[in-house]
């Protein structure tokens, strides 16, 4: 596989690559239509901050499996069109993160004391001491921002130092905060005013950009103001103003709306105010993390592993995984296989989690379970768009999860609706890796799902089961094995066969012009064409 790096990464993320077997080629200058025509035929793209990944590059990208970004941010990829043509967006959430953590208290320090100030003065020539006067951050008051994977580990630094926290993060719970020493609270500018020290920690998003502006900073009164998340979020010429107005006391940004910062730029004139060229992650430690990080989710894509860090598909925890990797082969076959027996529009997928699979994280099941619904229908499908596909043709899709089953230690059932008509097909593992189909509309079977398979209802008398094994012999079909069940003595039965080979068109007409036959659908579960007759 191909993959394309487009902003510098570490050595040791390259090399990783290239020793998994694949192709590795850096262009660290290409953008514009030169971009469009590097990654025509590129398995992936590895990018940083300085690469737009627009909705052009993944039209044009028609290849593409995966893009990686080696550090957190990703506003510089356009995850809704990555979705659509069904590529995954992965980051590097932990590699910098204690990088990131660890700049921004080092922000704080150094804003809190002046110490970049005193550093300039002394350096100059000037014994300043009389002039500096900081400020100590025990038993002082901080206010976050938005407690993610950055904010938590401030959170944990700066707990330590004696300082109170107080929390605004509308998507976490108080349980959460409280596990940080935290107080979470609802209302942005009440935890601004109560803050002395105020850091940001959110994500660059329609709803987070500008929210710290004029306003917000009056609520600041007399603190001071961290930013080393992403630029945009805190106004900047308001930020400068209220600085040099002493609204607050100061601020302290390595991230900024423009970057490089430009000359003319307010932050600049203001000498409270602190700047770093955004090196929140620039460490050593921190550029091999996210190097190797961002490889190692390229290559699960490649392998057709769940990468754990994607932002647009389903994810898993790590030491989770191993419990339901087996269920994701599971529902995709049921999916399949309900799909292909449903006669008609689909209209409603239903996936059902019953006994010890039921108690576990299963959003990457289910999301394989509508990608199995929607291949026989010839959709470009994955697990990274299935459900995008499914609301965009209305298609509704419910998880329910029970942890009482009859007969099984796991069950996977996937129904799928066309309105007044259902099928359901439910899927369980024997011995612990071994797939099997145990129920097909209601009916108990033990069916291997694999390669060409045959699902024959037929009413249940003497003579029928042979019939079809002498139409299939016929035609030169061997059977590989055979599951039957029925409802009553003398009512509907239905077979699952597995067989050798794909079933000749002349071998189903054989078979419906017998009226005991009600209803034949050959099913390749391999990607060969599948067809339905009544």
């Amino acid at each position: 596989m191909k993959v394309l790096v487009t902003d510098p990464i570490a050595d040791s993320g390259l090399r990783r690559l290239r020793e998994a077997g694949h192709e590795v080629e850096t262009d660290y200058d290409v953008e514009g239509e030169a971009l469009l025509d590097a990654v025509r035929d590129a398995n992936a793209l590895i990018v940083r901050s300085g690469t737009a990944v627009t909705e052009a590059v993944f039209e044009a990208a028609s290849e593409l499996v995966i893009v990686g970004r080696a550090g957190i941010g990703v506003d510089n990829i356009d995850i809704d069109a990555a979705t659509d043509h069904g590529v995954i967006v992965a980051n590097a959430p932990e590699g910098n993160v204690r990088a990131a953590a660890e700049h921004t208290v080092a922000m704080t320090f150094a804003v809190a004391r002046s110490i970049p100030q005193a550093h300039g003065r002394l350096k100059g020539g000037e014994w300043a001491k009389g002039e500096f006067l900081g400020t100590e951050l025990n038993n002082k008051t901080l206010g976050i921002v938005g407690l993610g994977r950055v904010g938590q580990e401030v959170a944990k630094r700066l707990d330590s130092l004696g300082m109170d926290i107080v929390v605004y993060d509308p998507y976490i719970s108080e349980e959460r905060a409280a596990q940080f020493g935290a107080d979470l609270v609802d209302d942005l500018h009440e935890t601004l005013s109560r803050a002395d020290v105020a850091t940001v920690h959110t994500p660059l998003l329609p709803e987070t950009e500008g929210m710290i502006g004029e306003d917000e900073l009056a609520q600041l009164e007399g603190g001071y103001l961290i930013n080393c998340a992403r630029g945009g979020i805190v106004d900047e010429d308001a930020l400068a103003a209220a600085v040099d107005d002493g609204v607050i006391a100061g601020a302290a940004l390595d991230s900024f709306a423009e970057e490089p910062l430009p000359d003319d730029s307010p932050l600049l004139d203001v000498e409270d105010v602190v700047v770093t060229p955004h090196l929140g992650a620039s460490t050593e430690a921190a550029q091999e993390n996210v190097a190797v990080d961002t490889a190692e989710a390229v290559i699960a894509a490649f392998d057709g592993e769940p990468v754990l860090t994607a932002l647009n598909a389903p994810s898993v925890d790590e030491t989770a995984f191993p419990r339901i990797e087996p269920y994701i082969a599971v529902a995709e076959t049921a999916g399949k296989v309900a799909a292909q027996l449903l006669d008609g529009r689909i209209t409603g997928v239903e996936v059902t989690y019953e006994g010890d699979i039921a108690a576990e994280d299963v959003e990457l099941v289910t999301a394989s379970a509508l990608k199995g619904v929607f291949e026989p229908l010839e959709w470009q499908v994955n697990a990274v768009n299935a459900p995008r596909l499914a609301e965009e043709r209305g298609i509704e899709v419910t998880e329910s999860k029970t942890r009482q089953t009859e007969d099984f230690q796991s069950v996977v059932r996937v129904a799928v609706h066309n309105g007044d008509d259902s099928i359901a097909v439910e899927g369980t593992l024997f011995a612990g890796e071994d797939p099997r189909i145990v129920r097909i509309d209601g009916f108990r079977v033990d069916a291997v799902p694999y390669g060409h398979m045959l699902v024959a209802r037929n009413t249940d008398e003497p003579g029928v089961i042979g019939l079809i094994g002498t139409a299939l012999g016929d035609h030169d079909v061997n059977i590989a094995g055979m599951f039957n069940a029925r409802e009553t003595q003398g009512g509907q039965a239905l077979t699952v066969y597995n067989l050798d080979q794909p079933l000749p068109e002349g071998a189903i007409e054989t078979l419906l012009a017998d009226d005991r036959i009600v209803e034949v659908t050959e099913i390749t579960l391999d990607g060969a064409d599948e067809r339905h007759a009544e």
